[in-house]
């Protein structure tokens, strides 16, 4: 991708406070990190993808539900055609843009950070709210028996593509709900007994930022405004140990973001 990914000094901010909040909350704000310029690429490309402009066998759509219902996404159907309402865009690594920013100098510090090994994906994933409101998503980790994999990934990067304010489909989180682990072996939607009353705290992006989750903090997004559109491109590294314990299919195989680190002997 052409020009700075990153706004100027966002490669070296110090990262102390964010990592630190990111251990107690189980999430921190890393601030406005991307640069005007390949952010107009990132959305652009999104639109391409959903258009079929760009294409790359392989690529996983999800179109959203009519209803707002995160229940009534429909499953399994994959590519329908040239449209603007797929929930989700995975394995967004094939294109030449995306990849570029998640293995960006900054995601790189903030991933070595975590992960004393090789660093790989689990999933490189647009989530999109279409101008009608998209969906209300509930209460969930990312992790479980539903991810099928041999330890727990932690890592999350997420980065508003557009605008995402309170009443918009931002981020929601509960501080510090990570550190009691999964509520399910599970995983995924936390059951609404769990929940209770438990209320969040909104997380307001502008586009461009980007914000740190642990995949257990407990964390979701209300449907955005009529007529305003919230693209987020999330990120999820994992350790290159990581393996694939699918016995219905061949075992996925994970793409490598960053090498193993070179130590002096």
């Amino acid at each position: 991708m052409p020009g700075e990914l990153l706004v100027e000094g966002a490669a070296e901010m110090d990262l102390t406070g964010p990592l630190e909040q990111l251990r107690t909350d189980g999430y921190a704000r890393l601030g406005k990190v991307l640069a005007d310029d390949a952010l107009a690429l990132l959305r652009e490309r999104a639109e391409d993808l959903m258009l079929g402009r760009v294409t790359y066998p392989g690529m996983f759509f999800q179109m959203d539900s009519e209803t707002g219902r995160y229940e009534d996404a429909p499953l399994g159907l994959g590519w329908q055609g040239p449209s603007l309402a797929y929930r989700k865009l995975e394995k967004l690594e094939l294109d030449e843009r995306f990849r570029a920013w998640l293995s960006n100098p900054l995601f790189e510090r903030v991933a070595r950070s975590q992960i004393d090994d090789g660093v790989v994906l689990y999933r490189a994933i647009i989530f999109n709210k279409g101008s009608p409101g998209g969906s209300d998503i509930p209460w969930h980790q990312d992790g479980g028996k539903l991810w099928g994999l041999s330890q727990e990934p932690t890592l999350q990067l997420w980065t508003a593509l557009d605008d995402a304010p309170v009443d918009g489909g931002c981020l929601e989180v509960i501080p510090g709900t990570h550190v009691g682990g999964l509520v399910t072996q599970l995983g995924g939607v936390i059951p609404p007994d769990r929940v209770g009353t438990a209320t969040g705290i909104p997380l307001a992006a502008r586009a461009g930022e980007v914000v740190l989750l642990h995949n257990q903090v407990w964390h979701r997004s209300g449907r955005s405004r009529s007529g305003h559109r919230r693209l987020g491109f999330s990120v999820c590294y994992m350790s290159a140990q990581t393996r694939c314990l699918r016995k219905k299919r061949a075992p996925r195989k994970f793409f490598e973001v960053f090498a193993v680190p070179v130590r002096n002997p």
